[in-house]
């Protein structure tokens, strides 16, 4: 028989007919669990003068190391001991709940979800009593509002304090990783809003839209890639000159003069505008060697018919 071992020793000493009390302890532990439940004796425990513990193994499969414990005393000059209770109590080896938090301790940040309501402790150390209507002058009141002080409770020293450790120590502050792998700060970023309240000292809220911290509170000296001063120089790139195709053509229909009211003159006008832009565009676009050959003498002849006015080109013979 083993002695269990306990935390705080007990001075008194053990009760020998206490101590061989196991067969009654067994039998008060069967009629409580069955006899199918009551395992092997593991050993006792001096609770007090003439008291003791006796604990025998839980054979239950939904209770592994969990043992039962039969506690027994023995009244002065007795020589019987008396059953004090038949409990199951949980071993080193048991299953057992979580220690038991207050919800205010479980709610982690982050479990707020739409629709639920966080109440405030009425002696938050984080808040403070504000400035409220006292009858001041109007113009007191409008810069009251104007620091936001016009409100029931305010930031305490204590919740800044909290709050600028925190974010100082987040994913926002200068020993976050995407903060030490770039040489800019946000402190010169363009897109940096500093806080107009005591804590705009060192921290301010993020306008690019681009950065990691957008629409974050982020530290002065927290920094990331999409810093307004990070420019790129791009070569610049040589513009190209306007192609013209001078080897092929488009035929087109052209109306009759009674068609469309105009008389051969004006036409045969037209065609050669058209024609002399044509020359000088392909003139242009072919600079003169001297290996050119003497361009050849055209005429422009006019033929109307009943449907439609053709224009004919002849080349002339070489002089």
């Amino acid at each position: 028989m083993t002695p269990v071992k306990t935390p705080e020793p007990v001075r008194a000493k053990p009760d020998a007919i206490s101590v061989e009390a196991v067969e009654p302890a067994r039998e008060a532990a069967i009629e409580e669990a069955g006899a199918a439940r009551i395992g092997e004796h593991l050993g006792y425990l001096v609770e007090g003068e003439r008291l003791v513990t006796h604990y025998f193994a839980s054979t239950h499969p939904g209770y592994r190391g969990w043992r039962w414990a039969v506690t027994v005393t023995r009244a002065s000059r007795a020589k019987n001991v008396t059953i004090d209770e038949v409990v199951m109590l949980p071993g080193d080896d048991a299953i057992v709940a979580p220690e038991w938090v207050p919800w205010s301790e479980r709610v982690q940040p982050g479990d707020l979800r739409p629709g639920d309501l966080f109440p405030t402790l009425p002696d938050d150390p984080r808040l403070e009593p504000g400035f409220t209507d006292t009858g001041a002058p109007d113009e007191v009141l409008a810069v009251v509002e104007e620091l936001g002080l016009g409100r029931e409770r305010v930031l305490s020293q204590d919740g800044r304090e909290e709050a600028a450790e925190r974010w100082y120590a987040g994913d926002f502050g200068p020993g976050s990783a995407i903060a030490q792998a770039v040489p800019y700060k946000c402190h010169s970023c363009g897109y940096w809003i500093r806080l107009n309240d005591s804590l705009g000292q060192a921290f301010g809220a993020c306008a690019n839209e681009m950065a990691p911290g957008e629409g974050r509170v982020v530290a002065y000296d927290y920094g990331c890639g999409a810093h307004s001063d990070v420019v790129i120089d791009l070569p610049d790139q040589p513009s190209t000159e306007h192609a013209f195709d001078t080897t092929g053509y488009d035929e087109l229909a052209m109306p009759s003069p009674e068609s469309s009211g105009e008389s051969a003159d004006e036409v045969r006008d037209e065609v050669e505008e058209s024609d002399a832009v044509q020359a000088e565009v392909e003139a242009s676009g072919e600079p003169p060697s001297d290996d050119d050959v003497e361009e050849d003498d055209t005429e422009v002849e006019v033929v109307e018919d009943d449907s439609e006015v053709e224009v004919v080109e002849e080349q002339s013979e070489q002089d």
